[in-house]
């Protein structure tokens, strides 16, 4: 007997060494006294108490009250064999709040029913999850405002700067920001960020000194930070004398600045002033954040750039496209016109039969002429193309066609109706391409247009009798089919050419307005 009792004994004391020693929390609470009735020492340790003072405490003592919910709800559900694991906060005798990572089960201590409570402090991991959660949400933030900012700089070709300088103000922070354009050899603002006043000015202009200070703007395509305007560092005197001519009220307050180039390629065009009233605010991040918003920026203003020279060019060659008509039809349609006038009163004299055959000669070429010219007139005036009915647009392409060719075009028009804009001037476009074919390569003695309205819906066909060719071995751009496909398709047109050799072509287009059904 005595021993089981000494074995008894040195197990007892074998799990209380284990108890005392162990590195997580450990609490013993009566559920009968609705107290603690043992802690180990990291457990008192962690709760900031003394183990005289930790037994006996209520475990609402040292709980939140939510937390001390769960607890009430384990011990409800407390059974032999049962686990419950948590995460809750727990009070410091200071007050001070803590996490702990808690493991309960149902034991039997000293012939009573009790919870033990195995605790760690987790307080470290809760603020490193927290720190590294914030940095993600931040990371996320402004990758969504570089993916806004791409998309908007990119779903146009108009530059526009304010709403560059606004987006990039939700990732960096600033006092104030400029956007500069490179005009020679000064920088200009094109928009303001921050004080009224500053945004309020007339444009700030920078002149730059030689091409030494271009290429230190530049820097290598680096950013440039100055944690202090005013101090002696070599690029804080150099913005000081930069801006000293005529944009001081740029550095007026602040401390902090940055400096990205907006470059393409290795060609300058402009770049980013940024400015905040603390010291030392800009950091090497924020650096790489504006690097990429002043990328896209500037890839922008080169589009938007090449997007005007594009239109100069456009409007340069539909000037020189009206000349050319302008001397192949009217020109000559007026020199053969003035020919005949000055051969007609001898020709009357000797035969008036052969006479009255070229007064009608001249009537046709005057009445081609006037057609023509009234076409280019419609070119010259986009509006015309649009306000007036399209079988009136046919009638004139069909007089003017017959007056530079001689071959007739009949037009017919059936019903009527209005047509959205971009859709008539599409398809004036495609009868006036498929016209200039019949009559480069058609040698066509008669054209058909005919067009006809039912309801929402329009067909057109152009007819010719002339030489025809085989559809299937047509290469690719003859005959203009490409830019007659590409046009109708912009404005969801269905366009379809039937020819074969020796048979003549005929030309369909055919226009529904959508989610509309056509009139029975």
């Amino acid at each position: 007997m005595s021993q089981v009792s000494d074995n008894q004994a040195t197990s007892e004391e074998e799990y209380r060494n284990i108890f005392e020693a162990a590195s997580d929390g450990l609490v013993i609470y009566d559920i009968g006294l609705d107290s603690v009735v043992e802690a180990n020492p990291a457990a008192c340790e962690m709760h900031g108490y003394t183990r005289q003072e930790f037994i006996g405490l209520n475990p609402a003592v040292f709980m939140l009250p939510e937390s001390h919910v769960l607890f009430r709800e384990h011990v409800r559900k407390a059974e032999p064999g049962s686990m419950f694991e948590s995460l809750i906060v727990h009070i410091r005798k200071d007050g001070s709040l803590f996490h702990v990572e808690v493991r309960r089960s149902l034991i039997n201590y000293r012939g009573r029913p009790c919870l033990l409570s195995a605790m760690r402090d987790v307080s470290q991991r809760i603020q490193t999850e927290k720190i590294l959660s914030g940095q993600i949400k931040a990371q996320m933030r402004e990758q969504a405002t570089l993916l806004a900012i791409s998309h908007t700089l990119a779903s146009t070709l108009e530059f526009q700067p304010g709403l560059i300088l606004d987006q990039l103000q939700e990732i960096i922070e600033y006092t104030h920001c400029g956007l500069f354009a490179l005009e020679d050899s000064t920088l200009v603002t094109l928009a303001m960020r921050g004080t009224p006043q500053l945004e309020g000015a007339s444009p700030f202009r920078i002149h730059l000194q030689g091409p030494e200070t271009l290429a230190a703007l530049f820097n290598e395509h680096r950013p440039i930070r100055i944690a202090d305007v005013w101090s002696d560092n070599p690029q804080a005197q150099f913005l000081r004398a930069l801006l000293s001519d005529g944009a001081a009220a740029l550095l007026e307050g602040m401390q902090s600045w940055m400096w990205v180039p907006l470059a393409a390629k290795s060609r300058i065009i402009g770049g980013l002033g940024v400015a905040h009233e603390k010291r030392n605010h800009f950091t090497p991040h924020h650096a790489d954040l504006a690097l990429s918003v002043a990328n896209q920026a500037a890839i922008t203003m080169i589009n938007a750039e090449l997007y005007g020279h594009a239109q100069a060019l456009a409007v340069l060659e539909e000037r020189q496209r009206l000349a050319r008509n302008l001397h192949d039809a009217i020109n000559q349609s007026l020199f053969s016109a003035g020919l005949i006038a000055e051969v007609l009163p001898r020709l009357w004299e000797r035969d008036q039969a052969e006479a009255r055959r070229s007064l009608e000669d001249l009537r046709r070429l005057t009445r081609g002429a006037m057609a023509e010219m009234r076409a280019l007139l419609a070119e010259l005036r986009p509006s015309t193309l649009t306000d007036a009915e399209l079988g009136d647009l046919l009638h004139l392409l069909g007089n003017a066609f017959t007056g530079r060719t001689n071959i007739p075009a009949k037009v017919t028009v059936a019903g009527q109706g209005a047509l959205p804009a971009e859709v008539q001037v599409a398809i004036y476009r495609v009868c006036q391409e498929a016209l200039n074919n019949v009559a480069k390569h058609a040698a066509a003695s008669t054209v058909k247009i005919h067009l006809k309205h039912e309801g929402t819906a329009i067909e057109l066909s152009i007819c010719d009798d002339g030489v025809g060719f085989d559809t299937e071995q047509t290469a690719s751009g003859h005959y203009g089919l490409d830019m007659m496909h590409e046009r109708a398709e912009a404005v969801g047109a269905q366009l379809s050419i039937t020819s074969q050799p020796g048979h003549g072509t005929e030309l369909t287009i055919r226009w529904k307005e959508a989610g509309k059904k056509e009139d029975p």
